[in-house]
């Protein structure tokens, strides 16, 4: 019985790979440096986009970027980080995520970018890119119910609501309500067939 056990492939989630650097009309996105700790600090110390996040606390500084940065550059997850660069400048980050074996995309764009389209550039193009490796893989998405912008951007991309509920949002020390929803492959393909 043990050689028959010793046969059995063993099973491994199917990951991604490297985070790649993806290039679009206006911008690039790319792995994730120690260097970008000071434009992170400097974007996430604005409540108003810290506010739209959970994870992140309201007072966020250099070495709040740092331990963060610490993390995604150790190559020990399969996550996807993408600094989001206009002109060689970081301005935000996209990020496709893996926690408790499903995918998860994150964003924040320094709000000092809003109103151009940058997100709806770089979330594409990561998704894109995301599907090209990952073609099997479903993607979960969320965005709080008073961030029209965001739950725009999702819907547009061929995200399909799931539920909402309330979590807790560090930045505001208060529970909100979350729009969740999910994306498959075939939906973001679909999506992109009926424009």
């Amino acid at each position: 019985m043990s050689a028959m056990l010793a046969e059995r492939p063993a099973f491994k989630p199917a990951i991604p790979g490297p985070c790649p650097v993806i290039e679009t009309e206006r911008l690039v996105l790319r792995p994730h440096r120690m260097q970008d700790a000071d434009a992170i600090a400097a974007s996430l110390s604005d409540f108003s986009v810290v506010r739209m996040l959970t994870r992140v606390p309201a007072t966020y500084d250099r070495e709040d970027g740092r331990d963060w940065l610490n993390m995604v550059t150790s190559g020990l997850k399969p996550d996807w980080h993408f600094a989001i660069t206009l002109d060689g400048v970081h301005v935000g980050v996209a990020s496709l995520e893996l926690r408790h074996g499903l995918w998860h995309i994150g964003y924040w764009l320094n709000r000092f970018y809003w109103g151009r389209g940058l997100m709806t550039e770089a979330v594409e193009a990561a998704l894109e890119r995301f599907f090209q490796r990952m073609p099997q893989a479903d993607i979960l998405g969320g965005a709080f119910a008073d961030n029209p912008a965001s739950l725009r951007l999702l819907e547009a991309r061929g995200f399909r609501i799931s539920g909402v509920r309330d979590v807790f949002s560090r930045a505001r020390n208060a529970m909100s309500p979350l729009v969740e929803s999910r994306l498959s492959q075939a939906d973001f393909a679909a999506r992109r067939r009926k424009a």
